[in-house]
């Protein structure tokens, strides 16, 4: 009794310790997949978050206009944008530690947790088999126990009655024989009850002792080993998460390091120096107002040009110009006008806004842009030809071998480029007209002879001819069109007209023969002008000279830059500021 009852406990707490494992072991895989759900999640992050940089590197990157390039000549521009492309590298590190987490250690969990459930499964079921097993034997024990034990008292109580009516002497010799024969019967029984009990007995503690001390042991330990793999897979996740980070940090470094060098690349001291280049007036302040009396009426002059003819009889005994005039002294209405148009004109040139025909531009720089213009179309067109040819040589493939394909199926697409092609080349033939138009305006070097002839005849030339209302002189507004300047302002400009060659001797032959001319006015240089002829003048863009001797109608100014330097300049590239009561000064009407 004591046996059986030891066996039960035994029974009951194997089974209890398998629940136990049981509920632990799928406790780990459920750490498992919470593991792989958190570096998932890490890894959409580092993803977002990646985007989120690129589109905000994206947002700030300058856009190509005339603005941005003006803006791209201060350090500390050009050091945001250095910052903006390795802040874009950054991104790419992080979406580098996206992927990595995902194929280092998403990936390889994934396919151990497949596995671990799988071996876990295997483990339990060798393990409940060998349960069941030892509980059926035990069961097979238990049945051979009590058929020996009822055998054996079927054989007492038939040995009993055999006894009994072998005293009783009433009892026949016949029933004697047939209790005997009984008995012993019985008899046989126990003992093959007995034989068998005695056999399986033998065999069950075999069993047993194989069930409790190699088959629960052996699974048990598979069991463990399943569960160190468990946890030391997941200690080499942690250290891969680790080292995803930790490798990327050289080049995060890097990206760094290059944001730090293009902050310390900043230079101040250069950026202020490009504002003062770009916004200087080089005009110096105006003189001392001299005191006018009025009391003699011989020194009266006209108010709104007193400043100017005293500055005048201070030139006139050296016959040289002192000084440049201030920009802001006289008609200030006027002068307000003039300077609205022109930063209106500069804005449009800034934000690359104007007319398609980009005649908003002066005449070099629209003569660029309708070049290229006409360059990106080419490449548009040879592209679509491109395709038109590779479209014909498939559906010639196709007419040879018409299991391949159907011809018909490429005319659609070769119809298509075709128009494409057509509009292309009007575009291209419309934008050539244009630059024809620009390059005949612009001033041409095989016009010298021209311009020698009208320069021999300058001097001789009355001015009421040259100002005289009936003659139309094309000028060059702030929108790029030509028109008719009405007002009493003295600025001219003129796109067309011929540069002097050194086939014009009368230039040098009259700086010799003159006398220093008297400053009439002053101009401001609106483009640069080399001046390689002999009898000209190299201007820089913006530089501010003295004019000498105004255009006469051939497209020639004479501009000085100090006693030594003076020459002609095209009238088109300077702005002419004349002085109203100056010697000479016209107004072209």
């Amino acid at each position: 009794m004591m046996e059986k009852a030891e066996t039960l406990f035994k029974e009951q707490q194997l089974k209890d310790q398998f629940e136990n494992l049981e509920k632990h072991t799928q406790w780990g895989i459920e750490f498992v997949e919470k593991y792989s759900k958190f570096v998932k999640e890490r890894s959409e992050i580092e993803t977002n978050y990646a985007k989120q940089i690129r589109n905000l590197s994206k947002k700030y990157q300058p856009k190509k206009n005339s603005r941005e390039e003006e803006e791209s000549k201060y350090t500390f521009c050009r050091s945001f944008l250095t910052t903006l492309n390795e802040l874009n590298d950054y991104a790419g590190q992080h979406e580098v530690i996206a992927e990595n987490l995902t194929s280092q250690i998403l990936t390889e969990l994934s396919r151990y947790l497949q596995e671990l459930k799988a071996e876990r499964k295997l483990h339990f079921h060798d393990g409940r088999k060998a349960q069941q097993h030892i509980e059926t034997s035990w069961k097979q024990l238990e049945s051979c126990k009590r058929r020996f034990e009822r055998d054996c008292k079927e054989a007492d109580r038939a040995q009993q009655y055999f006894e009994r009516m072998d005293a009783d002497i009433n009892v026949t010799k016949a029933d004697v024989e047939k209790a005997r024969q009984q008995a012993q019967m019985r008899q046989q029984m126990a003992t093959d009850s007995k034989n068998d009990y005695s056999s399986y007995l033998q065999k069950f503690n075999q069993e047993q002792n194989d069930h409790y001390y190699t088959i629960i042991p052996s699974i048990f330990q598979k069991l463990q080993d399943m569960e160190e793999t468990r946890i030391e897979r997941i200690a080499v996740c942690m250290k891969t998460f680790s080292d995803v980070d930790r490798q990327v940090l050289p080049i995060v470094g890097k990206c760094l390091d290059g944001m730090t060098k293009a902050a310390e690349s900043i230079e101040p001291k250069a950026d202020s120096k490009q504002v003062v280049e770009s916004y200087k007036s080089g005009f110096e302040p105006p003189g001392d107002v001299e005191f006018e009396d009025y009391g003699q009426a011989m020194k009266r002059t006209a108010s709104d040009t007193s400043l100017t003819n005293s500055k005048e009889s201070k030139e006139k005994p050296s016959g040289k110009s002192k000084g440049k005039l201030w920009p802001f002294i006289k008609n200030k209405n006027k002068l307000s006008l003039k300077l609205i148009t022109l930063n209106s004109h500069i804005w449009n040139l800034i934000e690359g806004s104007g007319p398609e025909d980009f005649s908003h531009l002066p005449p070099e720089q629209r003569r660029k842009k309708l070049q290229g213009k006409i360059d990106e179309l080419n490449k548009d067109i040879q592209k679509e030809m491109d395709q038109r040819d590779a479209l014909t040589k498939m559906k010639d493939v196709y007419v040879k071998n018409p299991q391949m394909g159907d011809p018909a199926s490429v005319d659609p697409r070769l119809s298509e480029i075709g128009q494409t092609i057509e509009k292309l080349q009007f575009e291209v033939q419309k934008f050539e007209g244009w630059l024809a138009e620009v390059e005949e305006r612009m001033p041409s070097k095989s016009d010298s002879h021209r311009r020698s002839g009208l320069f021999e005849t300058q001097n001789n030339t009355a001015v009421s001819n040259n100002c005289a209302q009936d003659r139309e002189r094309p000028l060059s507004s702030p929108d790029g069109s030509y028109t008719e300047e009405q007002n009493s302002e003295t600025q001219v400009k003129v796109n067309t007209h011929p540069v002097p060659t050194s086939s014009t001797p009368e230039f040098d032959d009259e700086f010799d023969d003159e006398e220093t001319l008297p400053t009439i006015g002053t101009c401001k240089a609106l483009y640069p002008f080399e001046g390689h002829n002999e009898g000209t003048i190299s201007v820089t863009e913006g530089e501010l000279l003295f004019v000498i001797e105004e255009d006469k109608g051939d497209g020639w100014t004479r501009v000085r830059r100090n006693e030594d330097e003076e020459g002609y300049v095209p009238t088109s590239y300077v702005e002419v500021f004349l002085e109203t009561n100056a010697k000479g000064a016209m107004t072209y009407i």
